[in-house]
């Protein structure tokens, strides 16, 4: 494989190209489906503390802190860390995926959406341990991705890794999470037209 920071840096710098496009593409996408399995699953009493994993301009800080949530974002592209700040007035971290420094214990939730696919497999155990350290014990994790069939590679611009849900279970699972429950998007289409894989997961509460 490919040294898994130039894999990042080289996906990473796609982004930071093609920020301003990036946010007016995906501003108006719909993913209170998601917002909802993330909180719906936490147990705790609300308000609560949210990361928002690969934030992006920071459209998701937004519905967060619009509904009352504490919500934090961290992104790896500088250009998205500053949209973030202004369009959320949120508080946002610049770290990148394979670098993770996350407070320990700090997070009810973790919103992964559409970012945790951009990790190399060889390198998502470690993040996946970064992130359960990080959130609170009965925490949850909620990940959206593409599919697949457990290819990875470059996509473009962009690397991937595609997995179907046993092995994505398989993964996280690794890392300690128990699955809650799984679901493919977009809803009330046909599964061949369904490209997108929403997972959630509990931190045990006695980590």
């Amino acid at each position: 494989m490919e040294d898994l920071d130039d894999i990042a840096q080289r996906t990473l710098a796609h982004y930071e190209r093609n920020a301003q496009q990036f946010f007016a593409g995906t501003i108006g996408h719909d993913v209170s489906q998601n917002i909802a399995a993330l909180l719906g699953a936490i147990t705790a009493e609300a308000p609560f503390t949210i990361l928002d994993l690969g934030c992006g301009p920071g459209r998701d800080l937004k519905a967060f802190t619009t509904m009352g949530h504490r919500a934090i974002g961290v992104d790896g592209t500088r250009r998205f860390v500053d949209m973030a700040r202004e369009y959320s007035g949120c508080e946002v971290w610049q770290q990148d995926l394979l670098h993770l420094d996350l407070p320990p214990a700090m997070f009810h939730g973790i919103f992964a959406n559409a970012v945790l696919f951009h990790v190399p497999s060889e390198a998502l155990p470690q993040v996946l341990d970064r992130l359960y350290a990080a959130l609170k014990p009965g925490g949850v994790l909620f990940s959206s991705n593409p599919r697949g069939h457990n290819e990875e590679g470059w996509s473009g611009e962009r690397y991937g890794s595609y997995y179907d849900y046993a092995t994505w279970e398989r993964f996280v699972t690794g890392a300690g999470f128990t699955p809650l429950h799984h679901y493919y998007r977009p809803e009330g289409l046909p599964r061949e037209q369904q490209p997108w894989l929403a997972s959630v997961w509990r931190k045990p509460n006695n980590s």
